[in-house]
């Protein structure tokens, strides 16, 4: 039997994926923020003026934004922070005018979720004319952090600091009355790990004992060497052989199977087998030569196998609405998935998913907003037992909404369900978004 099929489909959903609607209390359909920019938050500040100006210290409210160049990074990238402080609490104390370009902010961004900590941020050396007793301009800081963790990791702006070089070297620290300020950003950083696309399939589906079967193989590590071995369900048998990966990653080479409870043959580099950088199981059978006792008759028949497949309930999925100002769970559910496995071999499947941005009038949803809670169910008598995925985002990269394992036999049919919730940001512009979730069965 060959290798197991792919089939992807792509959900065009009318509201979510389809039409995420926003209401607005004037009535109409309501949006989502813009992409990588953060939203502008307010928080309370506690600012120090410089001790010559003799000045008491002032409780006032910044507004500011956190924004980043990748929302969706991987572990181990390199994010890039820009801290934008859009009205800062504290301005110019005293009737002195300040010219241009004196003034060199500093800060930091507070990391919560996933990761913890801060990122250290500058901004250059640069501002308008600031006249006496007038508020301090807009300014914006940069940094970086690398990402360590895998998940949904918020920024907030954190405390900064106005240091002015004219006349004086003059610093106005402002700290976070309460910290930590309002989440102004939010990234969902995946671990990394590349899909396993490796295959392989072989050149017959049966064979007599000691016969070789051919085993061909695809997007394997160019030049690795690869093992060739036989299964009896989840164990591996005795029957083995090497072959090497050319330079695009494919191979041919031929394996002898002499166990009679081999049930299927899997590929794979390395020591020993690794779901991460293996193939397989595909099926195989090895024929029954008992020769036939003298007065007797041998009966024989085929039970013929089937495919992997799956079908749905629907295309389109509305989201309910969330109002402009307030955000919040747009919340729906995916329509019922069938997985139909009558392929009879060894293998398992697994059915995952990845969504697009939400994109609307002008903005989008991230990505990484849309969580879902997987839930699935297997029909009495199938030979395999269906797992649900874990709950949590899905996002660009992706999440498996549910499997099954390799066993030594496996199949049947299985219901796949689960609860969807789009995380929408309270400030986004009205209107209808939407997206794609691809669901890909293999």
């Amino acid at each position: 039997m060959g290798p197991t099929p792919r089939r992807t489909r792509r959900w065009r959903w009318a509201s979510l994926l389809g039409a995420t609607a926003l209401a607005v209390t004037a009535g109409g359909a309501l949006a989502c923020p813009a992409g990588a920019a953060g939203a502008n938050v307010d928080f309370a500040t506690h600012c120090i003026p410089p001790a010559v100006s003799g000045l008491p210290p002032i409780d006032g409210t910044t507004t500011a934004s956190v924004s980043v160049d990748n929302t969706s990074p991987k572990v181990g990238d390199t994010v890039t922070v820009t801290y934008t402080v859009v009205t800062p609490a504290a301005g110019n104390p005293t009737d002195l005018a300040l010219p241009a370009d004196i003034m060199t902010p500093t800060g930091k961004v507070a990391l919560g979720g996933a990761q913890t900590g801060s990122v250290t941020v500058a901004g250059p050396k640069k501002n308008v004319p600031v006249p006496g007793k007038a508020p301090f301009p807009s300014f914006s800081m940069t940094g970086t952090f690398t990402v360590t963790k895998a998940g949904q990791i918020t920024l907030a702006p954190g405390d900064y600091n106005i240091h002015t070089s004219y006349i004086l070297e003059l610093d106005t620290p402002c700290t976070v009355t309460n910290p930590p300020a309002p989440t102004s950003e939010t990234v969902t950083a995946t671990d990394g790990t590349p899909a396993n696309t490796r295959a392989i399939s072989l050149g017959s589906a049966s064979g007599d004992p000691g016969a070789a079967v051919t085993v061909s193989g695809t997007h394997f590590t160019p030049g690795a060497s690869v093992t060739l071995a036989g299964r009896a369900g989840a164990a591996q048998t005795a029957d083995t052989a090497t072959v090497t990966a050319n330079a695009q990653g494919s191979f041919s080479g031929s394996l002898a199977v002499n166990d009679r409870t081999t049930t299927g043959i899997v590929a794979y580099e390395g020591a020993s087998w690794s779901a991460d950088k293996g193939a397989g199981p595909a099926a195989y059978v090895v024929n029954d030569t008992t020769p036939v006792p003298a007065g007797s008759q041998k009966l024989t028949t085929t039970v013929k196998a089937g495919t992997l497949s799956m079908s749905q309930a629907g295309d389109a999925v509305a989201l309910s609405a969330v109002d402009f100002g307030k955000g919040g769970a747009s919340t729906g559910a995916l329509r019922t998935v069938t997985v139909k496995d009558y392929r009879g071999g060894p293998a398992g499947w697994s059915l995952t998913g990845k969504v697009t941005d939400l994109t609307g009038p002008g903005a989008k949803i991230d990505a990484g907003k849309l969580s879902w809670s997987p839930a699935c169910a297997t029909k009495a008598g199938s030979p395999s037992t269906c797992k649900a995925g874990s709950a949590g985002t899905v996002g660009l990269s992706g999440a498996t909404l549910a499997s099954t394992p390799d066993g030594t036999l496996t199949g049947g049919e299985f219901t796949v369900d689960a609860g969807l919730s789009l995380d929408v940001p309270a400030f986004t512009l009205p209107g209808a978004y939407s997206g794609v979730l691809t669901l890909t069965l293999t």
